[in-house]
């Protein structure tokens, strides 16, 4: 092996993923947060509308992810405080509806990867660099199709974005959990 395939080969691992457009399996994934309240406790959420896509090329270099999330559908347990999240003082909906985020580089090996990327809440973009661990690829029962989990997380602080609203009530940082399980592309039967 050249020096410059084995650098390459160093920077570019293969993925453990076939090549192709994976699609997204909704049932079996979900987008959680959690935030301080008066910076004792904790409030847990999750957004029950998510839409991603995950694009895989021969290595991390040619991954691609993308994500959308209606911010009307957070759900924390309590109507009326997501009444109230989703009002114009706070999350105002009716500007923002949706959070949205698009990779720039994925890399890693094994379980470990980091995906770095732009999130885009409204019309502020700020990048954001999630820990991403690769749960395994499995044969389904149901399907007969390979599914593939991941979980994503990171922080991001609400001031970042101009949501500072509630400060002293509300911590600024939010934690994020993302978990995420994927459909291998259909084998076309040449």
């Amino acid at each position: 092996m050249t020096q410059d395939n084995a650098s390459k080969t160093l920077t570019t691992p293969a993925l453990p993923l076939p090549p192709g457009e994976w699609e997204l399996d909704p049932l079996h994934s979900a987008a959680n947060f959690t935030i301080r309240h008066l910076g004792i406790a904790k409030v847990r959420g999750r957004f029950r509308d998510v839409s991603a896509e995950l694009y895989v090329g021969e290595t991390a270099d040619e991954v691609r992810v993308s994500a959308v999330i209606a911010l009307a559908s957070i759900d924390t347990g309590n109507p009326d405080r997501d009444k109230h999240t989703r009002a114009a003082d706070l999350l105002d909906v009716e500007k923002r509806p949706t959070m949205t985020f698009r990779s720039s580089r994925v890399s890693g090996e094994g379980e470990d990867w980091t995906m770095a990327g732009d999130l885009t809440i409204g019309d502020v973009t700020r990048p954001v660099t999630l820990a991403v661990e690769f749960g395994g690829l499995v044969d389904s029962p149901v399907d007969q199709r390979k599914h593939a989990g991941f979980e994503a997380t990171g922080e991001i602080r609400r001031s970042d974005f101009g949501l500072d609203f509630g400060a002293g009530f509300l911590g600024d940082v939010v934690k994020v959990q993302l978990d995420m399980q994927f459909i291998a592309p259909q084998v076309q039967a040449g």
